[in-house]
């Protein structure tokens, strides 16, 4: 059961929860559909006098679609389930119900999604996005990661709730 609680309040350390733990990026579409996509690149902090967070998107998931289609969009934090992470963030969801096939159980919270392994959730509102321009990175760091050309959105996301999973 999820429980509100301050942001203020929470003890996890912010690069052992998105660079080792990985986290979650959830968002529904219009329509109500669902879909998750494991990251482990991101940020939290204090930016325009609102506790934030920051999340990066590949042009080509399809949770970016979800993302982009509405305002608001979660972050959940876990504690183990790198198997299942590791399928949510290895799969497609326009192949198939990878929510399913990880073990998942989606529960809403505010009416955005949550999954109950998870042990903490963060509502998200959308404040600015922007695709990152490749013309002004390093080019070591260009041709490590987007060689493809398969680059990043980034997402300043006000966190409008927390919640702990009880």
């Amino acid at each position: 059961m999820f429980k509100k609680k301050d942001v203020y309040e929470l003890e996890q350390n912010v690069f052992q929860e998105i660079g080792k733990n990985w986290v979650l990026i959830s968002a529904k579409n219009p329509e109500g559909k669902v879909n998750a996509m494991t990251a482990s690149w991101g940020a939290m902090g204090v930016l325009w006098g609102m506790e934030t967070i920051t999340v990066y998107i590949r042009q080509t998931r399809y949770t970016k679609e979800f993302v982009d289609a509405q305002d608001y969009f979660t972050v959940s934090l876990f504690d183990g389930y790198k198997k299942e992470l590791g399928i949510l963030g290895s799969k497609s969801g326009r192949d198939g119900d990878k929510l399913s096939e990880a073990g998942f159980t989606l529960e809403m919270v505010e009416d955005q999604p949550a999954f109950q392994q998870s042990k903490c959730v963060f509502i998200c509102k959308k404040l600015y996005q922007d695709d990152i321009p490749m013309e002004a990175m390093p080019e070591d760091i260009r041709e490590r990661w987007y060689a493809d050309g398969n680059y990043h959105t980034m997402y300043i996301a006000h966190i409008v709730g927390c919640y702990v999973n009880e």
